[in-house]
């Protein structure tokens, strides 16, 4: 049984929910928990996906005690009646950590898929920093995506055998995708992607940057759009309205600023690869990005991705609105040769096959139980 609910977690799954169809020893059952409801089901959509449960968990204004329990809850009845062999959750959500929970009530062997990211502060990514560290202390088999996450958890006392090195899924679902060539919903995006004009593209969502740390991003980016009339900036805004009312303030009526919702996740890998420049204070896009050679600019004071900052495919610049914009402007002073420069490193993160690896660990593990039938 593979859970998730939340975009990302969606991206993430769906290359091992496939290879898991595609298997002739084992059978999957999909489980959202609607943590996201529109975005999480534009990714099911894009990747074929229809699950077989949803516990549908969304509502306004929900705070995370009560994503939790919503989960915890819905997801018992299910694990009652389906009597998985393994459960497998992905991340650092409130849903993989309760979905983990869950089956740990149930004494069905939990497999964490992204196991082992660590940034150290408990604080900073909040609250995914702990949700990692919970459900590694009760998963049974830990996929790591690299081995800096592999080493992580041997030092907190993981068994070397409970854990496989599998790359990152979120590369075997960006190279499906882009070589889609997705068309844009906004005939304005399809437009600005034929001029091949320098785009910077920008995504912020973090819960540590709500509030001031949100409005002082939103200066930052007005600030470098009028230091840069030629340039265009792209910003797909998060729905949550605490986001969106500190960050777009500032950007009204700023010309050469495009402000999106969401967008699809075919869409965004295309506009991700068609950008000189990523500012963000995404996890997820410091994986992809490496792949389509765009560099990252990362807006957090920390990351639990450090392959992106040793390898130079990222670079972390704060929340300062002006550091921002001081580091933004040095790198379009030379931006052709930087983005080119980025190009030619491997991405640290993964090489498209983390899926067939994830999946031969659960064969090797699961595949030879006789599953009691519910």
């Amino acid at each position: 049984m593979t859970v998730y609910g939340t975009r990302p977690e969606a991206i993430k799954c769906a290359p091992l929910v496939k290879a898991i169809e595609a298997s002739d020893d084992l059978d999957g059952v999909v489980v959202v928990t609607g943590q996201h409801r529109e975005m999480l089901d534009q990714v099911n959509a894009l990747f074929e996906i229809t699950p077989d449960h949803d516990l549908d968990v969304m509502s306004h204004g929900q705070t995370l005690a009560q994503i939790f329990s919503r989960v915890l809850d819905g997801l018992d009845p299910i694990l009652a009646a389906e009597r998985p062999d393994a459960v497998v959750v992905q991340g650092d959500t409130t849903t993989s950590t309760a979905a983990a929970l869950a089956a740990f009530y149930r004494q069905i062997p939990v497999v964490h898929l992204e196991a082992g990211l660590r940034s150290g502060d408990l604080a900073s990514p909040f609250p995914e920093e702990g949700n990692r560290k919970i459900t590694s202390q009760i998963a049974a088999l830990h996929l790591a995506p690299t081995e800096t996450s592999r080493d992580n958890l041997l030092r907190e006392g993981v068994a070397d055998g409970d854990i496989v090195v599998t790359g990152n899924t979120v590369i075997d679902a960006l190279y499906a995708t882009v070589g889609k060539q997705v068309e844009f919903s906004d005939p304005g995006l399809e437009e600005l992607a034929a001029q091949q004009a320098p785009m910077l593209l920008v995504t912020t969502h973090r819960r540590e940057n709500w509030g001031e740390p949100m409005a002082g991003i939103g200066r930052a980016v007005a600030t470098i759009a009028r230091r840069f009339p030629d340039l265009t900036i792209v910003l797909p805004a998060h729905h949550n309205p605490l986001v969106r009312d500190a960050l777009l303030t500032a950007l009204e009526g700023i010309s050469n600023v495009v402000v999106t919702g969401p967008l699809p996740y075919g869409e965004f890998t295309r506009l991700l690869s068609l950008a000189c420049l990523v500012l963000s204070d995404s996890g997820g896009v410091q994986e992809e990005a490496p792949s389509v050679g765009t560099p990252v600019l990362l807006m957090r004071e920390n990351t639990e991705r450090p392959e992106g900052l040793t390898t130079g495919v990222v670079h972390l610049v704060g929340t300062d609105e002006t550091q921002i914009v001081e580091e933004v402007a040095r790198f379009l002073a030379d931006w052709p040769r930087r983005r080119a420069a980025v190009g030619d490193i491997a991405n640290p993160f993964g090489d498209g096959l983390a899926s067939s690896r994830a999946l031969a660990a659960l064969e090797s593990r699961y595949a030879r139980q006789q599953h009691v039938a519910p």
